[in-house]
């Protein structure tokens, strides 16, 4: 029979889940000052770059979110295998092989959809100019997806390996590698021509170009991640292992594009709003997205450690690793909520000049979503880290279908009807965002703590 976690032992799981939580979402947050350096940058063109590029990333970012969401799983699997055994090498090296060919492939079909960029935008109503200008930057800053995806599954190994610093250090170091491209190329610096958008675009491949060299080198200056020999006969199928990952990974892919879906889709309806209305939205949700890497990264700890519990048959754990991880976001939603209720100026003056008149619309729009954004925090933490440790039993389909109904048939529905419909506009929208969040959050807590009723754990209890 199970038994039941004592006190020492949550107290155990919390320090270890926090020790892992603390470096992922660190480099959760240095990859938002990665986009951060971009905003900045193309900011500095005029609203209406930004306003153009904002429709692009919101299209790439979805792209992302499901690609990553379908490798990701390489995370519980890879965890409940060192959960079953410590010296799992074969079955690592396996999912970690299967993991970079589908990030390989989706990638590529990624980048031959972003060249039809511009015709989406116009089908879903923006402005020509907004279009074109969007889709020209799309169609080059898609080429930095094959990067982007092999860099995401180096990460989830190195972290699900317990050496997530890693992640963490070289984060780092590529928003000085973004910073340097973005100066030379967006403003035609060190001899370099002015590129504008499609500078920032460049700036971004070569960045991730530069992330995967050096995760491929520090995989092989330490010890216990070059042990794994993960490129090794790397041409070499895993067809069981690749259908494993593709079962786990397609829900968790259509759980995020769900949710990056409603952001997006937040981005167009408010290009139909106005544009002055869409480049304060996309100052504001720079900083919402900011408040949100670290609840993120607790997510992404809750994963692997309820995972390796999971592996390992331990019930008692897999509680611990949940419970400390949805307590530990609820104590950092405090913290954030509170700085955007309190100083929003501040807050905003990171991204625009507000005491210039020029941008004095937009920042009165980023202001009132911004409102909207600190209530909210609570709801976007408890959904990601309850989504990560369903994920961590390995438990992804039903979160999915979580997704589709309060993203969308509740979200989504009522920005549209708020937004478009009444005379709260972008506040209406936003307020459409916290009741999709709200929504997945309620139901995703309720699954999780459900979890012994709905049979999640049946593989594991004695």
């Amino acid at each position: 029979m199970a038994r039941s976690a004592s006190p020492s032992d949550f107290r155990i799981e919390l320090g270890r889940t926090l020790a892992l939580a603390g470096p992922l979402a660190l480099a959760n947050l240095l990859q938002m000052a990665v986009f951060a350096v971009d905003v900045m940058f193309v900011a500095r063109l005029g609203q209406q770059a930004l306003a153009a590029s904002s429709l692009a990333v919101a299209l790439i970012a979805v792209l992302m979110m499901g690609l990553n969401g379908v490798t990701s799983a390489c995370a519980p699997l890879m965890a409940a295998e060192l959960g079953r055994r410590s010296n799992a090498v074969r079955e690592v090296r396996r999912t970690v092989r299967m993991a970079l060919w589908l990030g390989g492939g989706l990638s590529v079909c990624g980048i031959f959809a972003c060249q039809f960029a511009e015709a989406i935008m116009l089908l879903a109503g923006q402005k020509p100019d907004l279009a074109r200008m969007g889709g020209g930057f799309l169609a080059i800053l898609s080429f930095a997806m094959v990067p982007a995806a092999i860099a995401n599954v180096l990460r989830t190994y190195v972290s699900t390996l317990g050496r997530p610093f890693f992640a963490t250090a070289i984060t780092a170091g590529s928003i000085a590698v973004n910073a340097l491209g973005d100066y030379a190329l967006v403003f035609g610096h060190f001899g370099m021509p002015r590129l504008e958008l499609t500078g920032a675009a460049l700036a971004s491949i070569i960045t991730e170009c530069a992330t995967v060299l050096a995760y491929v080198v520090a995989i092989a200056c330490n010890r216990r991640l070059r042990r794994f020999h993960i490129f090794g006969r790397f041409w070499r199928p895993e067809w069981l292992r690749l259908r494993q990952m593709l079962k786990l990974g397609l829900p968790i892919s259509g759980t995020l594009i769900a949710e990056g879906g409603l952001f997006s889709g937040a981005a167009f309806l408010m290009g139909l709003v106005g544009e002055a209305q869409l480049a304060g939205h996309t100052v504001a949700l720079q900083i919402a997205a900011i408040a949100f890497q670290v609840p993120f990264g607790i997510g992404q700890a809750a994963t692997i450690r309820v995972g390796y519990h999971y592996g390992a048959g331990n019930v008692a754990g897999v509680a611990a690793a949940g419970r400390a991880a949805l307590l530990a976001c609820l104590a950092f939603a405090v913290v954030t909520s509170g700085i955007i209720v309190l100083f929003p100026d501040l807050v905003l003056s990171a991204y625009v000049d507000v005491a210039d008149p020029a941008n004095a619309l937009m920042v009165a729009f980023a202001l009132r979503y911004l409102v909207v954004a600190a209530a909210f925090q609570f709801s976007d933490a408890l959904q990601a880290v309850a989504a990560g440790a369903l994920r961590g039993i390995q438990d992804t389909r039903v979160p999915m279908g979580i997704a589709v109904v309060g993203y969308w048939a509740s979200g989504f529905a009522v920005s549209v009807v708020l937004g478009l419909f009444t005379p709260l506009e972008g506040v209406g929208i936003w307020l459409g965002l916290a009741v999709g969040l709200s929504v997945a959050a309620v139901l995703l807590l309720a699954r999780w703590q459900g979890r012994g009723r709905f049979g999640l754990l049946a593989a594991i209890e004695r």
